[in-house]
């Protein structure tokens, strides 16, 4: 199903030039998604080159192995890519990875494919799953959660406003009914939201905000984003593209943050000049230009940002 389902890679020429690839270097795509950014990747390397992947959705493993079948240079690693660093150091290449590409979030195809649950545009089960084998499904948290953890969550995950009022609707209705489908929590949201946005589903945020608590997105961004600065070679770089302010405050954090070095107390007697600091973010953030928004309107919210090892 997914292999039939369309997908655009966002912020692609962008993504790729800003690996800067070496044609005989190591890569790794931590979100293989459905090839995009690792086909510009492989075009770009010669024989001696490597592009290690992973993704934890068992769709995309699948397509990944029929699509690169036979090249030598390409690899994908079923899991989320929260194992980074134990997948790279696995096969050796601790330290000396040039570029990792992360592209945050759930792709088109897992949208646009209604039994996997992320849609609130079509009827399917409601799953949200990224990799549908591993723990338990919006459904099922949704039959349990308590009101007041349910409000926390679509607050602070999907910065929802009317968080109290969804909440309380969603438990009202449990007790009346299982709530299995996209659809029906998707109308139980637009109910109780007493104000409308213009251009955006009422359920949008809601539904941001179940399915990175389901798939525990930010604190695994920000496990792999330590992992992926610990396995770079020197003048590696590490490439993210993420979709909404959430992701991109964790990332523009940790960037900074690494690239500031070690903050030493004003009294000690250390210059500037004696920090040695490992790593120094690359230009400024890229957002798409009007030609890809206008094809893409997904593209819309993706920002990229870039850090690079240079000790």
């Amino acid at each position: 199903m997914g292999e039939t389902l369309s997908h655009q890679s966002v912020l692609l020429t962008e993504a790729i030039d800003a690996l800067a690839i070496r044609p005989d270097g190591i890569y790794l795509d931590g979100t293989f998604g459905r090839g995009g950014h690792a086909a510009e990747i492989l075009k770009k390397l010669n024989d001696q080159g490597r592009l290690l992947a992973m993704d934890q959705d068992p769709q995309a493993v699948e397509i990944a192995e029929k699509r690169f079948a036979g090249d030598q240079r390409f690899e994908i690693v079923h899991a989320n890519f929260e194992s980074l660093s134990d997948v790279v150091c696995k096969k050796g290449l601790d330290q000396k990875v040039d570029g990792i590409l992360l592209d945050i979030g759930v792709s088109s195809p897992q949208l646009d494919d209604a039994a996997r649950g992320f849609s609130f545009m079509k009827s399917g089960p409601l799953d949200m799953r990224m990799n549908p084998a591993i723990g338990q499904s919006a459904a099922q948290w949704l039959a349990s959660v308590e009101e007041k953890e349910l409000t926390d969550v679509l607050r602070r995950l999907g910065e929802e406003r009317f968080a109290k009022r969804i909440a309380h609707a969603i438990i009202e209705i449990r007790q009346q009914q299982p709530i299995d489908d996209t659809l029906q929590l998707a109308k139980i949201i637009s109910d109780a939201v007493p104000k409308k946005e213009k251009h955006k589903h009422p359920a949008t945020r809601s539904f941001q905000a179940i399915r990175i608590y389901i798939n525990r997105e930010l604190e695994v961004l920000e496990k792999a984003l330590e992992d992926a600065v610990n396995v770079l070679a020197l003048n590696g770089r590490l490439v993210v593209i993420s979709f909404h302010s959430l992701e991109d405050r964790i990332v523009k954090r940790f960037m900074r943050d690494k690239s500031r070095g070690p903050q030493i107390p004003k009294d000690l007697p250390v210059m500037d000049s004696d920090i040695q600091v490992p790593f120094k973010v690359v230009g400024k953030m890229i957002k798409p230009g009007e030609d890809e928004i206008k094809e893409n309107p997904r593209a819309r919210s993706s920002v990229l940002r870039v850090l690079e090892r240079v000790h």
